[in-house]
């Protein structure tokens, strides 16, 4: 099953960062008021970047990196290949940590 990582802008110019299936789907229960707890009476929501991932592990490990980041560094996302390469280095960090030392 495919899960996705989504940064969005909320209406007061807050960014919200999360996971799902449906990323159309999400952001439109975001709007009305039936998401994340953050994001109630902040829509409408502006998708600004979308990574796909293959598992929801992934999904997890990169949601929790973005979250991370700083504003600035969040707001880079949003060109494709910054997320590309966030999602490339968290997973050699995965591949790291499961090697035997």
């Amino acid at each position: 099953m495919t899960w996705h990582v989504y940064l969005a802008r909320c209406a007061d110019d807050t960014l919200y960062c999360g996971i799902a299936r449906d990323v159309e789907a999400r952001l439109a229960a975001h709007d009305a008021g039936r998401g994340a707890r953050y994001t109630r009476g902040r829509g409408p929501l502006r998708l600004l970047a979308v990574r796909r991932c293959r598992s929801l592990g992934s999904a997890l490990r990169i949601e929790l990196a973005v979250k991370r980041l700083s504003r600035t560094e969040k707001l880079s996302l949003a060109a494709p290949a910054r997320f590309a390469a966030l999602a490339r280095a968290v997973r050699r960090m995965q591949t790291r940590a499961a090697s035997p030392a």
